[in-house]
């Protein structure tokens, strides 16, 4: 363990993108959203203005406010039919997380009823003692509300803490949690903006976490 680590006994994981390869399965999901909505998709646009705040997708991409609750619907169905498989090491890294003792948490944008579903189809929901999703806070990212949910439901203070996310809206969040922060190379279109955002720890895939922890 690093010093810089070794204050840290909480790991709180983004979901989408850290620890769930779902990148392509959100993609189409946009595209057939869109297309049911009768709104062009733009690719391009999608690239450069990708967020965890889907709403402010929404915006960007010129979908009108008043189908925002419908393109929710939508991109819940669509996902749906879609399997998502988890991040490459994913699974053997929270294992060996768990066994080191350190306490793991989820917080995500996503919704509740999806990322529940995932977390138990790919084995997971005993090693995650707390899980917050969109439906638990009013705030989305990179407001720190979900962080500091999870902080309090787990008992822990923010310097004992640590925020693991592929988005530079998660390193924000966790700053502004006053967390440590790792930023972790994803599949998403705005992944490679992270470095720039100065996450404590940079690392290219998530097994290249238990060289820190």
């Amino acid at each position: 363990m690093k010093l810089q680590t070794a204050s840290v006994s909480t790991l709180l994981f983004d979901w989408d993108g850290t620890l769930v390869d779902s990148a392509q399965l959100g993609l189409t999901a946009f595209e057939q959203s869109f297309a049911a909505l009768g709104v062009a998709f733009d690719h391009e646009i999608y690239r450069v203005v990708y967020s965890p705040n889907w709403y402010s997708v929404y915006e960007a991409m010129g979908l009108p406010k008043d189908k925002w609750q419908k393109a929710d619907e939508l991109w819940i169905q669509h996902y749906g039919e879609q399997t998502a498989q988890p991040v490459e090491g994913a699974k053997a890294t929270i294992v060996e997380l768990r066994r080191k003792g350190y306490h793991l948490g989820v917080v995500s944008s996503g919704s509740d009823c999806r990322v529940a579903r995932e977390i138990r189809e790919l084995g997971l929901d005993s090693l995650f003692e707390v899980v917050v999703c969109n439906e638990q806070t009013e705030n989305k990212k990179p407001h720190p509300e979900g962080l500091e949910t999870a902080m309090r439901s787990l008992g822990c203070a923010p310097e004992e803490s640590c925020y693991v996310g592929d988005s530079p809206e998660d390193i924000e969040m966790g700053k502004r949690a006053r967390m440590l922060t790792v930023g972790v190379r994803s599949a998403y279109p705005t992944s490679w903006k992270l470095e720039s955002y100065s996450p404590d720890i940079f690392i290219n895939s998530l097994t290249a976490l238990s060289d820190h922890f």
